[in-house]
């Protein structure tokens, strides 16, 4: 049966030509050198398309008479032509923007851009086209960049759960519907299209963040992204480095000062030469943190070196350098919470990280209308995590005792090829993708005694403490290989379906040993072995998904999707040694559907909005509960398992309301905006062997995420203010109420309603920009995370009121 769907989905791929009215042309700058990637826009049809890499373009479905052609690049000017059917190839100049403008007019300039909160349905070699996509476009933003504060950050994208923490902003840490957002897990990472998390299998959790200051957007793509980037549950996220400038050379640096002895500084060098272009930047960030023992530093380094060999083909080579190493102040109960957040009571927790990112990516435009890409990716990196770590929380750590150390080494490499064409089928405009990608990864896990000093010494301790029980070593070997294809048909000019399809062949296995000792009361040592394990665990599977779009004429889009999805087993899923935490050795990968159906669009020039229903169906959930140890009598422990089925439901929106426009049109030097982002969401264990969790809520999900803000600017002055409201959510599947009385752990229990205001604004003057903000003015004591490990365990506060002050400047 499979493989005749797969037939099916192959044949639907085969490329026929009929003709219809369209125009061809090329788009350059006053320079003429080709421009790629130029917004064009039919305000006819509401048809989109983008420029290829030489700068031709072809726009197709062209009405009888007038149509009014819109050409936009972020940079150059806007410019607007009328032209006809069968019109001669047209050659459109694009000039750029003048430098001297005010920020509201290049902003403005800057809004005139189309679809302005979803991609389009081709992105050089991806579909988009009927799934639920969103763009945060970082100049148009005013924010606390230096630390990457995700509230602001991601205000516009809708229903995210964040993780939030006091360490400049050097993780990030998203979910939602559900997902844990535990360094952004559940969510395929990139940056500029290539996987940048630990193991995108084993350990798809994300150490290193892109600076917030050096990206150009962010690309959100939800669970219907399986299909062309994974199985995951969550779906892409895409981080987009900032473009190279046309000059020769261009400098931007920025630095800022902010609470607790925060400093950070970002300086980027970039410019083009002939056919040679390059963006690379260093940046670095040190502090305290509000809490004592909450020390961090870090220092990244990113290249892009690009060379465009013709019109049509170019190479493009990435690095990325990222250390940081962070003093963990532990975590806090309930109790400790309530009395003072600001509290630590762990002084020799430490975490550090290295990681090495490369990247090597080929495109090719051909005359044909098609697009080929070949990426070639690797990661070098370890993490390395140290402290005393008992879920005993309140327990004071005494210097003196062993402390756990676990390192995680990361070598993996892959290599992802795309061919996209566009065709002809019965006088509409089509076009389907095919790609295949090979992944191989060869990781190791070490737990063992750290020394009983505090410092940040992440060598074994094995002579200083020979009787160590929590003791392992492992490697894991990983190979996946995924072949992924989806086919964008136009029934008529205004409705299209996209089915897809992923296969997988998923090789995961856990090879190593680890020390089981038992003591009797006296601590005298009864038994000492080691146990050696060899799990192989072999899968092929297909996922298919579907999604539909209708563009109407007055330029509002209904879209639907349906997509399975697929997590594996991951390297904490199979071995983690623990006194007080245990995993069932028979524990299952999940396996689910996402949906969503909504309407996007805008309304005039004045409001842009996404409002949607969607449906996440979650079997075989892997979660926590505290149970009775299965191996051990009358020893209550962490066990891990498969604990049912889950369904989380909702409904997402996001207004964004151009008031400067409704009311000022004609004022020039104002702008004033608004947005709301309302997500309302349930969720429910629909089945599961537990009794006690059948019919709980699922964990991580508030009921209400709202976030409403509006910004205003004068000229160069800029403005924003933000509020967060996200009501309370469990976090485990035994639904466990807040205790207030809790002294001992702080792990279980919900996280409590909260709410956060913030302010930031900027001043450009010349060649120089100040910024400044309060985040959290109101002064709200709140956290986001009970930790059940590092950087915990227990209660993780979130930051008090904080300052911070920028000053960029650009030569």
């Amino acid at each position: 049966m499979l493989s005749k769907v797969f037939s099916t989905v192959l044949f639907f791929c085969i490329t026929l030509s009929f003709a219809q009215k369209s125009v061809k042309g090329i788009v350059t700058n006053s320079l003429n050198k080709p421009l790629e990637n130029v917004e064009i826009y039919n305000k006819t049809t509401y048809q989109y398309t983008r420029s290829a890499s030489n700068g031709t373009f072809e726009i197709t479905s062209l009405v009888e008479g007038n149509n009014t052609i819109v050409f936009f690049l972020q940079g150059y000017q806007i410019e607007e032509v009328t032209v006809q059917p069968n019109t001669n190839t047209l050659k459109i100049t694009l000039k750029e923007l003048a430098t001297t403008l005010s920020e509201v007019v290049i902003i403005k300039e800057k809004e005139k851009q189309f679809a302005l909160n979803k991609l389009k349905d081709i992105e050089e070699t991806a579909i988009y086209a009927g799934k639920k996509t969103e763009v945060i476009s970082l100049d148009k933003i005013t924010a606390n960049k230096a630390t990457n504060n995700p509230r602001q950050v991601y205000a516009q994208v809708v229903g995210l759960t964040i993780n939030e923490s006091n360490d400049g902003g050097l993780q990030l840490s998203i979910g939602g519907r559900g997902l844990n957002p535990n360094r952004t897990s559940n969510f395929n990472t990139r940056q500029n299209d290539y996987d940048i998390s630990a193991d995108v299998l084993g350990y798809p959790e994300s150490y290193y963040a892109t600076p917030t200051e050096a990206l150009e957007s962010i690309q959100i793509v939800r669970g219907a992204a399986s299909l062309q980037y994974g199985t995951q549950f969550g779906g892409m996220v895409n981080f987009k480095i900032k473009k190279t400038t046309s000059k020769p050379i261009e400098v931007i640096t920025r630095n800022t000062i902010g609470s607790y002895n925060l400093f950070t500084n970002f300086t980027s060098v970039s410019g083009t030469h002939g056919k040679f272009s390059y963006y690379t930047y260093y940046n670095y960030k040190t502090g305290d943190g509000f809490r004592p023992n909450s020390q961090f530093d870090s220092k990244s380094y990113f290249a892009n070196l690009n060379y465009q060999f013709s019109a049509n083909t170019s190479l493009h080579l990435d690095y990325t350098y990222f250390d940081y190493l962070a003093q963990q102040p532990g975590g806090l109960t309930d109790v400790m919470f309530e009395e003072d957040p600001k509290q630590s009571n762990r002084s020799r927790n430490w975490f550090d990280v290295n990681w090495n990112l490369y990247a090597l990516r080929f495109k090719h435009h051909f005359q044909h209308d098609a697009d080929f890409s070949l990426q070639l990716f690797g990661l070098n990196a370890s993490r390395k995590a140290l402290g005393y770590r008992t879920n005993r929380v309140s327990s004071s750590d005494v210097e003196g005792t062993e402390r756990d150390l676990i390192i995680g080494d990361f070598v993996n490499w892959g290599a992802e090829a795309r061919y996209l064409k566009k065709y002809d089928f019965f006088g509409k405009r089509n076009a389907f993708l095919l790609g295949a990608k090979y992944y191989q990864a060869k990781n190791s896990g070490l737990q063992g005694p750290g020394s009983s000093g505090s410092d940040a010494n992440f060598n074994l301790a094995t002579a200083e403490f020979p009787n160590y029980a929590n003791q392992s070593d492992y490697t894991f070997p990983n190979l996946n290989v995924s072949i992924f294809g989806e086919n964008i048909f136009k029934i008529t000019d205004a409705f299209s379906i996209t089915p897809g399809f992923r296969y997988e062949n998923i090789k995961t296995q856990a090879n190593g040993y680890y020390r089981k000792i038992i003591t009797d009361l006296a601590g005298n040592i009864l038994l000492d072995t080691s146990v050696d394990e060899e799990n192989v665990k072999e899968r092929q599977f297909f996922l298919f998904g579907i999604g539909a779009s209708y563009k109407m004429k007055n330029g509002l889009e209904w879209y639907g999707n349906v997509s399975q999805n697929y997590r594996s087993v991951t390297f904490n899923d199979i071995r983690t040694t623990s006194p007080s935490f245990e995993i069932n050795p028979n524990i299952t990968d999940e396996k689910g559907y996402t949906s969503d159906i909504g309407l996007r669009g805008k309304i005039r020039d004045v409001v842009s909005f996404d409002a949607s229903v969607y449906a996440l169906y979650y079997q075989d959930k892997i979660g926590e509960q505290r149970i009775e140890s299965p191996t051990r009598a009358a020893v209550d422990v962490r066990y891990r398992d498969n604990l049912g089925t889950a369904l989380t439901y909702g409904f997402e929106s996001l207004l964004d309301w151009n008031i400067s426009k409704t009311f000022f049109r004609d004022n020039e030097n104002f702008i004033w905006t608004a947005f709301s982002n309302v997500a309302l969401t349930d969720s429910q264990y629909v089945e599961s062997k537990v009794e006690t969790i059948k019919g709980n809520k699922v964990e991580f999900v508030p009921n209400y995420n709202v976030k409403l803000g509006t910004g205003i600017g004068y000229k160069n002055f800029l403005s924003s203010v933000q509020f967060t409201y996200v009501s309370s959510q469990f976090t485990d599947a035994l639904n466990i109420k807040t205790n207030s009385d809790d002294d001992t752990y702080g792990i279980f229990g919900e996280i409590p309603t909260y709410y956060v205001l913030d302010v930031s604004t900027s001043y450009k003057w010349k060649q120089l920009k100040f910024e400044a903000g309060i985040n959290n003015v109101l002064n709200s004591w709140y956290f986001t995370k009970r930790a059940t490990g590092y950087p915990g365990p227990g209660i993780i506060p979130s930051e008090p009121r904080v300052f911070y002050a920028t000053i960029e400047f650009k030569f």
